[in-house]
């Protein structure tokens, strides 16, 4: 199997996973950049290229709302979760703690 095969695994893994981060961290309001940081400082590094089209996505959903705001001189785009994301995203946090319990019990049985 090639790296370019298992990177696309790991990609498609992660990609559901991001949205559920992001939205959890929009609880309060961030710009991008400061969303990119949070991300990493908790361990998960996903790039500009990913995150700025999923937060565009997430606001045309109607999960996401988000204002500019001149700050030292420079516009920047703030984001927090709208009403229809607060409330769907205990639905999508609940249905993540079902998939993980179900996937560490099968993991769990891989020797």
């Amino acid at each position: 199997m090639t790296q370019e095969t298992i990177d696309n695994l790991i990609q498609e893994l992660r990609r559901g996973v991001i949205v559920l981060a992001v939205l959890s961290l929009l609880a309060e309001e961030h710009y991008g950049y400061e969303v990119l940081k949070l991300l990493s400082d908790q361990g998960m590094e996903i790039d500009q290229g990913t995150l700025y089209p999923l937060l565009r996505r997430l606001e045309n959903q109607g999960l996401l709302e988000s204002h500019w705001r001149l700050e030292a001189a420079r516009q920047r785009k703030y984001y927090i979760i709208s009403l229809a994301g607060r409330e769907v995203f205990p639905r999508l946090r609940d249905e993540w703690q079902k998939m993980t319990d179900i996937l560490n019990r099968l993991l769990s049985q891989f020797k």
